[in-house]
């Protein structure tokens, strides 16, 4: 591996899995090692360390967690409901899922003005899921998106245009180290940018555990809006901070996956990497 190619390495693993999943649906989960890696062009050795580095657990054993109907069994298997999640210390103020977050919402009156007067900076970073585009405010981080399926041009004017009177500025040396200390678990301050409803649903995400998953039902029951799961849906689609606020981890009641903003493939290789990692800890 170059050099280059070294320091994009989160990127590039993600290339690898986003294949390896494609090859994975194509040729089911009986695929030996050896099938697999050949299928993606790699030597099974690479192909190995690379899912090692990645999700710290095998392939053949990875291979689980990218099957189809891996959702369905974290619905059976890892539910939470979110009425009892703080009360059982799954999450909470000090500690919200996997990551210490500290998260402060925009007042309805500044999301009105369409982030009029607001100062955002923005950088592409590398990340565990493909390439991403994060986005700050002096308060921390306001925005997530993964160019993986949708591409750079798409991302940007999907995150530009949720504030187009905020004055945007590319700024990496602010915001990189912001994301990658996200990414990397040691936290991050985030500015939520939206509606009162749209904020109740995202802190409702933040009550998801890693490695657990809920319903868009369950998080309207929890929000005290019990019949508005199709507004709910809506919300979770118009998450700005992906992965952070884990809008991945909610599914259909049926145990389909529903959809996500910025790919299937992503949303799928998302609760994979969080289930794989969370039966390496167990």
């Amino acid at each position: 591996m170059t050099d280059s190619l070294a320091a994009e390495r989160p990127a590039y693993h993600y290339a690898v899995i986003a294949r390896a999943l494609a090859e994975i649906d194509a040729g089911g989960p009986a695929l030996s090692l050896e099938d697999l890696a050949a299928r993606i062009g790699l030597s099974p050795a690479h192909f190995q360390r690379i899912f090692s580095q990645w999700v710290g657990v095998s392939p053949k054993r990875y291979q689980q967690y990218l099957t189809l109907d891996h959702a369905r069994r974290l619905l059976a298997e890892r539910f939470t409901v979110l009425d009892t999640a703080l009360a059982t210390g799954l999450s909470g103020p000090g500690r919200l899922h996997d990551l210490f977050l500290r998260w402060e919402a925009m007042s309805p009156g500044d999301f009105a003005r369409a982030g009029e007067g607001l100062e955002i900076g923005w950088a592409w970073v590398a990340s565990p899921f493909g390439e991403a585009l994060a986005m700050a405010t002096p308060r921390g981080l306001c925005g997530l998106a993964f160019s993986a399926e949708m591409g750079r041009e798409a991302a940007m004017a999907d995150l530009a245009g949720r504030w187009p009177a905020a004055r945007l500025t590319e700024d990496p040396d602010r915001v990189v180290p912001l994301a990658e200390a996200a990414f990397g678990g040691a936290g991050a301050d985030l500015h939520l940018i939206g509606a009162p409803f749209q904020i109740k649903v995202w802190e409702a995400l933040l009550r998801i555990p890693s490695g657990h998953v809920t319903t868009y039902s369950e998080i309207a029951q929890s929000i005290g809006h019990p019949a508005a799961v199709r507004a709910v849906g809506t919300a979770v689609g118009r998450n700005p901070i992906s992965f952070l606020i884990p809008c991945h981890r909610a599914l259909r009641k049926s145990g389909g996956l529903g959809g996500y903003h910025w790919g299937l493939p992503v949303k799928r290789a998302m609760l994979a990497w969080e289930a794989a990692r969370a039966d390496a800890i167990a």
